[in-house]
């Protein structure tokens, strides 16, 4: 059918209605057929995605430890590969794998927690110094505040953290509404895990089999290219969200050296690295932190230092690290990196935020691979550890 106007040769002639007159049918622009055709199929796309969203929220407490364990497997499985390639059996590589991967974190969060508890004390006394000097400093200010002022105003401002902080919470426990929801989701990310490590190969020929006999080489060779794709992301993630930790720690320390010590360096770098997860936006708002503990504990001045030593760093991410390493492992465009993350945490707050990335890069390669034919000419692997795992 062609887009304006005329038909094909194959096309049937249109018959006129009965004495000549036209149908309704016949009267219709070639235009408005097309656009009617495009509207429907665009309606029964849009419903399905909608329904397919609605069924992810209602099953997020497998979802969101599912899509974890699927990050997690594209990070580890080159160390069992490497361990396999050395003459170890394959379930003892997975166990070396994720008794190193629990003991990293283990040790992360008590390094921090230590770190929290030992640098608390301090940080409290500088506040409350730092909240009287404010509040002696208002009190002789022009503004002629009283005490009942600041009191209000202060309270108003407590308030409103208050609130926030019980925003975020509920959105970084979204995978369950209790504690035991989110000590369930960590074991079932763990268990997931394990099983993708260790016989991802046999899980990933399983769901090439739901397909069609005709689909299934389209979709296996465009699963393989997604899942190194992902694969590439979570590395080159973990590698930005490390430069990011130790340029805002380093930068903290060093500007503790002229101001009588930085409290909570160790905590600060650990949330940094943590929150770079998200991209964008994760090391920015973790990073604001810093700034937020330089002004309580150091005075304005620092605050401001600091401000700058995270606005450099992400400018060195943004400029750096983004364009050339994660450009390359992830080839979506930095546009789509944004639009992704803001629809993400739109729709599932934290959890939506720190997948919408790695999802968008693992459709886009795989939608590619589709369309350009790509598949076809996709080396099988020599090995089945090489087969996607999610």
């Amino acid at each position: 059918m062609r887009l304006f106007g005329g038909r094909d040769r194959g096309d049937a002639p249109t018959r006129p209605a009965a004495g000549g007159v036209p149908s309704g049918a016949d009267t219709v622009p070639p235009g408005l057929r097309i656009a009617s055709a495009w509207s429907w199929r665009l309606l029964v796309v849009g419903l399905a995605l909608a329904a397919l969203l609605f069924l992810v929220a209602q099953l997020r407490i497998i979802v969101i430890p599912l899509m974890v364990a699927a990050l997690l497997t594209a990070l580890m499985i080159p160390l069992v590969e490497w361990l396999q390639r050395h003459r170890w059996p394959r379930g003892l590589a997975v166990a070396v794998a994720v008794v190193l991967l629990l003991a990293a974190v283990t040790a992360l969060f008590w390094l921090a927690v230590s770190q929290i508890r030992g640098g608390y004390p301090d940080l409290q006394r500088r506040a409350l110094a730092s909240y009287d000097g404010l509040r002696q400093l208002l009190l002789e200010s022009p503004l002629h505040l009283t005490e009942r002022d600041i009191s209000r105003y202060t309270g108003a401002v407590v308030d409103a953290i208050q609130q926030d902080s019980q925003q975020i919470l509920s959105g970084a426990l979204s995978v369950g509404s209790s504690l035991g929801h989110l000590l369930v989701g960590m074991l079932l990310t763990i268990f997931a895990t394990i099983f993708l490590l260790y016989d991802g190969a046999r899980i990933w020929r399983w769901i090439v089999h739901i397909f069609p006999r005709r689909a299934r080489q389209a979709v296996d060779g465009s699963g393989r290219a997604g899942w190194v794709t992902l694969g590439n992301f979570v590395r080159v993630q973990v590698l930005v969200a490390a430069i990011d930790a130790v340029g805002i720690g380093l930068g903290a320390f060093i500007l503790g050296l002229f101001y009588g010590g930085f409290p909570l360096v160790v905590p600060i770098a650990v949330l940094v690295f943590l929150g770079s997860f998200i991209p964008v936006v994760g090391a920015v708002t973790t990073g604001a932190i810093a700034v937020l503990v330089a002004l309580i504990a150091l005075g304005p001045i620092p605050a401001v230092i600091m401000l700058g030593i995270v606005l450099l760093v992400q400018q060195i991410e943004g400029h750096v690290l983004q364009p050339f390493i994660m450009g390359s492992a992830v080839k979506v465009h930095p546009l789509a990196v944004v639009l992704a993350v803001a629809g993400g945490s739109i729709v599932a707050g934290i959890p939506g935020a720190l997948f919408a990335v790695p999802v968008v890069a693992f459709l886009n390669v795989a939608i590619t691979t589709i369309a350009t034919g790509a598949w076809r000419t996709n080396p099988r692997p020599r090995d089945v550890s090489e087969v996607p795992t999610a």
